[in-house]
């Protein structure tokens, strides 16, 4: 799957520029011209990775990495200055940022930065942590985080959500829940994955009760949906 980039720049040129030569090298894109729409954007549908100006009308580069990282977004960003001075640049970082390049800058630079901030994030996930939006699942210190906030699950649970994140976009069936969790010699039923589902929503979900993390796919089974 091609990852995708959402590009969050009020200068039109730069902004198409950037487009133009991410969609070139594979990426797919997404585009904002304010703080406001940038914002909105992350949040309605999560990218692969934001490439962030600073300086914004509406809502400042600042602002909305302080905002995303509040509500557990943890996406990576890589921040556009105009000023060369250290201050934004650390400003940036201590709010969240990944990297930042500092404009005029090459398309050439931005893209090899891109590739390496998701190269280290593909690094991280293959291994002992998986992220998805605000949930983070370390399955070496088998703990689940929403946001900063440790979430207090059993190892059902936990087994549960991990074998779904790790899965993610992909239907698990109930079939595959007793299976891997469960194992093939215990009698257990498709009641008690649902049950095991709905004690997960309760501890993870905004609301359990119309539930957008974990979907369910109908006669099926269930899956975790990335674009939350």
């Amino acid at each position: 799957m091609n990852k995708t980039i959402l590009i969050i720049e009020d200068e039109p040129g730069i902004r198409m520029a950037i487009k133009d030569e991410l969609e070139f090298e594979g990426f797919q894109v997404r585009l904002a011209e304010d703080g406001p729409a940038g914002l909105e954007s992350i949040l309605h549908s999560l990218p692969h990775l934001v490439v962030l100006d600073l300086m914004l009308p509406g809502k400042n580069g600042f602002e909305i990495c302080r905002e995303i990282r509040q509500r557990g977004v943890t996406i990576p960003v890589v921040v556009l200055t105009a000023r060369g001075g250290e201050v934004d640049k650390i400003r940036g970082l201590e709010l969240g940022a990944d990297d930042y390049i500092t404009k005029p800058f090459s398309l050439a630079e931005l893209v090899a930065r891109i590739r390496a901030v998701l190269r280290r994030c593909d690094r991280e996930e293959s291994g002992d942590i998986i992220r998805r939006g605000t949930i983070t699942v370390d399955l070496r210190k088998h703990q689940v985080f929403k946001g900063d906030t440790v979430v207090e699950v059993t190892d059902k649970e936990f087994q549960i959500l991990a074998l779904l994140m790790k899965r993610t976009s992909e239907v698990v069936t109930r079939d595959d829940f007793l299976k891997t969790i469960w194992g093939e010699d215990v009698y257990v039923t498709h009641r008690t994955v649902d049950i095991h589902i709905s004690a997960v929503r309760r501890k993870i979900e905004d609301d359990p009760e119309h539930p957008s993390l974990i979907v369910s796919v109908r006669n099926v089974g269930y899956k975790f949906d990335a674009d939350v």
